[in-house]
Formats: structure tokens, sequence, C-alpha cells
């Protein structure tokens, strides 16, 4: 008997606030019988201690599983008399703190283990999951439990970092706010609005910096609320638009530095070259973009990228072939035309297969046709070719730097371009005498013949104190960016299915 009561005692540990009189299997479910130990208690209402009994009653509570099964609690209680005549409750039923909580059907152990799971899980894949580790709960419980569960009360941060993502993409958006220097939530607001931000920051005092990405409306709502705070832009976002620009610079100078590979050629061609000289020849007659875009039935940018092209080369692009099966046998097909120019495709099939090719006919006399044997390399897409030029240099291979030279050296543009893209890249190591740099790079980069960089430099100057902070300071809004990709996986957790209450408590849960 000594020994069962020892196994008793380490299987149900958890229960020894109680005593323990009897255990009985059920089948699938065990069973525990239990009274708690006739201590006296205090009264809730005065806290005076008494040991007087006015009745009996039973609770019935689940605990943590055994051996994969569940586990039910009876549990004989007392009802408790006061022994103060003048006190609010007369009588009271005693608690067994740590085990047993008011209106709980669960010991405070399992309750423990089941907001583990529905905080990381939810309602749905909570009540799927938690059937297989013994504790049955349904999906509307497991979300009531998960809302439950208390918020953590953070105080207002001195460094805020605060970023917008789609409750419904194009329609509804939310803005979460954060400790940027420890990445801890501190609030989530319906809508992205300025007077939504600046509301919040009225009434949360204490912030000193504000880190943002190139959003207007939080601009606007931190000059409001906060006239004497420091914005700090995200150097992500100010890299990010100036590879956009850097990247339709490349493109439009294809047919500089793809010379060798040639430019895309046929219909398509015949319609670019045709559009920049109707929308040229309007320009010149004094006719507006807007009217040249309802009189040629183009959309507005598309009329603005033609006007900026100072020739219809700007414009052409280069063919964008995929790498394909017959690649690596290009140098014996150009080998074999040389020879023998009037060589047909099904000579060359036989050929090539006996060198290991296994793709189709078809495959071959297309890449004929497009006479891509004739390069010596792969076409270079304008894509490919901003790649080269916005990697590390010790991150390209020997081959990679060859065309990088190449891709530079074909008209001063590209030059420019080379040169200032490494310029700007330095710049984003926070540093105090990066402000000056930051005014030589914005000089040299209106200087060259790049407007799309221009045009990045522009939207730099408009916001030049944020950017300064950004790259003279050690702040970021990169732990923002992180809650964001957080958030995004807590969505399809839910399916589109739940409310922004219950999505913003997830959040701030961390």
């Amino acid at each position: 008997m000594a020994q069962v009561a020892k196994l008793v005692g380490t299987v149900f540990s958890g229960l020894s606030a109680l005593s323990v009189e009897g255990v009985e299997d059920a089948g699938d479910v065990i069973v525990v019988w239990a009274s708690t130990r006739g201590d006296a208690v205090a009264c809730p209402a005065c806290g005076t201690s008494t040991g007087r009994v006015h009745a009996f009653h039973e609770r019935v509570l689940a605990d943590v599983p055994v051996d994969g099964r569940r586990v039910l609690v009876r549990v004989r209680m007392r009802r408790m008399r006061c022994p103060v005549t003048e006190c609010a409750r007369r009588t009271f039923r005693e608690q067994v703190p740590g085990l047993i909580e008011r209106y709980q059907r669960r010991t405070a152990r399992l309750g423990e283990q089941v907001r583990g799971v529905v905080r990381e899980l939810a309602g749905r894949a909570s009540a799927r999951l938690l059937p297989s580790l013994g504790i049955v709960v349904g999906r509307d419980t497991a979300v009531r439990v998960l809302l439950g569960i208390p918020l953590p009360d953070r105080a207002v941060p001195r460094v805020l970092g605060i970023d917008d993502f789609a409750l419904r993409r194009c329609h509804d958006y939310a803005t979460v706010v954060i400790d940027a220097d420890t990445g801890a939530r501190i609030d989530v607001l319906p809508g992205r609005g300025a007077d939504v931000v600046a509301t919040w920051l009225r009434r949360h005092p204490g912030v000193e910096v504000v880190c943002r990405d190139g959003s207007t409306a939080y601009a606007q709502a931190v000059r409001d609320a906060l006239p004497h705070g420091i914005q700090v832009a995200d150097r992500w976002h100010l890299w990010h638009g100036l590879c956009d620009a850097a990247g339709r610079e490349v493109a439009a100078h294809s047919a500089c530095w793809a010379s060798a590979t040639g430019l895309r050629q046929g219909k398509l061609a015949e319609t670019t070259l045709d559009r920049w000289r109707q929308i040229h020849a309007l320009r010149e007659a004094g006719v507006g973009l807007l009217d040249c875009s309802r009189r040629l039935g183009l959309a507005m940018n598309t009329v603005k990228r033609y006007a900026r092209a100072a020739t219809p080369e700007r414009i052409q692009r280069v063919p964008k072939y995929r790498a394909c099966m017959v690649d690596p046998y290009r140098d014996h097909l150009r080998t074999r035309r040389e020879q023998e120019p009037g060589v047909g495709a099904t000579a060359l099939l036989g050929e090539i297969r006996a060198l290991g090719y296994n793709g189709s006919q078809n495959l071959l006399v297309r890449y004929l046709n497009q006479g891509r044997h004739l390069d010596d390399h792969s076409h270079l897409s304008s894509r490919r070719a901003a790649r080269l030029l916005l990697t590390r240099p010790e991150n390209l291979a020997e081959r990679q730097r060859d065309r990088l030279d190449a891709l530079t050296a074909a008209c001063p543009e590209m030059t420019a371009l080379a040169s200032i893209v490494p310029s700007f890249a330095a710049l984003l190591a926070p540093h105090k005498d990066n402000a000056a740099r930051l005014s030589a790079w914005t000089t040299a980069a209106r200087e060259a013949d790049l407007p799309h960089v221009h045009s990045f430099a522009r939207g730099i100057a408009q916001d030049i104190d944020a950017v300064t902070a950004a790259i003279t300071l050690d702040h970021h809004n990169g732990r923002t960016e992180g809650v964001n990709t957080k958030t995004k996986l807590l969505k399809r957790q839910m399916y589109g299915r739940a409310s922004f209450a219950l999505l913003r408590h997830r959040i701030l849960l961390g």
C-alpha cells in the first residue's frame, strides 16, 4: 500500500494540495477522488480566519492527461461560515490557490497548458490538436480562452516603430506600433491614416523618436502630434527605392549594354517605335501629356515614359529568353552553322543528341530561328543586369564581374550609375559624417543624366530630415517589419474568419 500511495503521489503530484482518496479507471477517463485538507480558511470579504463548515459540495475539474487519457478530479469541498456577524459574506466556498480557481472547470496547470496551445494556434487548429494530447476543447472555447489571456501592460517607449499591414488588401489596413529598441508590441490601431496615428501619439506622451517607412501619412501624423520629435526613415526602404530606380535606368539603356545580344525585334519593336514617334510628334506640336494620353488611348505613365526617352532605343528592351535545354550546345550549333550554313535542324538534332541533348526538335528549331545560337552567351535581361549592378562585388563570380565591367562601360550613363549605387550603399551604415556625404551624393546624382535616379533624389530631398536621421542614427524599423511578417502568418492561420479584435490580441501577445 505504501508503494501504491507513493505512485499516486508521484503521478498526481500536482494535486498535492488535496487529499487524494482514490483513483478509478473508467476506460477513456481516469477519475481521481479527492477532498480539501480541512484547514482553516480566510473569509474573502473581511479576511477573518474560520474553520466552521456550513455545508459540503462537489466540484468536477479536468486535470492534465495521464497516459494519454483524460483525468477528471472530483473534489469534495466545503462551504464555510464567517464568524463575523456584520460581514457581507455570511457563507463562502473555499478555494485552493494555485490549483482550483473560481468558476473554472480545469485545474490551474491544465489551464496553463491550454493557454499555451491556443496562444500559438488560436481556435480551429487548437481544437484539432488538443484531443490528441488528451484534452478536449471546442474551437469556440479555445477562442474564449485566448481572449481571456491578459495583454501585457507595456509602457510607452522612447523609440517607437510604426508600420501598416493589410487586413484586406486594397481595402482595409491597420497600423502596428512597437518598441523599436526591444521589438515589444505596444498597440494595434484600426486604419492607417494620419488622424489615427496622431490621436494615438497625443494620448500616449513620452515618444521622442519614431521609426517609419516613406509613408507621407505617418510623417504628417508625427509632425502634428510630435512637432519636436525625431523621424527616422527605414534604411531598407531607401535601398529598395534606389534599386527600383537603378533597375529602370538599366532597362532604359538596354540599347547601350545589350549590343552583343541584340534588342527585341519583330512586331512589338515596330509598335514601340511607332508609339515613340507619335508621342514625340504630339509633344513637339505643344500637346500636353494628358491630351496625348487621351488621343492615343494610352495610360498617363506610359506617355510619360515615352516622352522622357530621348531616342526610341531608350524604350527598346532585350529579348526575354529563359534558359533552356539547348543552351549547353550553343557553341556546337554556332560552329556547325559557320562551317556549313545550310545544315538542317534534323541533322543538328542528331548531332547534339549524341552529345546528350534530351529535348524536342521543336525547341531546337525555335532556338535556331531566334538566332540565339549566334550569341557568345545567353541573353541578359535588364533585371539580371540590374542585379549584377546591385550585388556586392565580392559576391560576384569572375564571369559575372566581366559582364558587369562590360555593362558599366557601355555608355556614360551606365558608368555614372555604377558609381552612384555603391556610394549610396555605403551611406546605409550609420555614421555621424553621413549627412555631408548624402549631400555630396545628391549633387552627383542630379548631375548625371539619369531621370529615374533624379526622381529618387527628389524623394529624398522631400524627406531629408528623416533620411539624414536614418543614416546617422542606429535606430531602424527592422523589428516592425518582423512583426508584420509574423502577422501574415497569424492571418493565414485564421483564414480571414477572425475579427480584428482577435487578430489584435494575438499580435500583442507576441
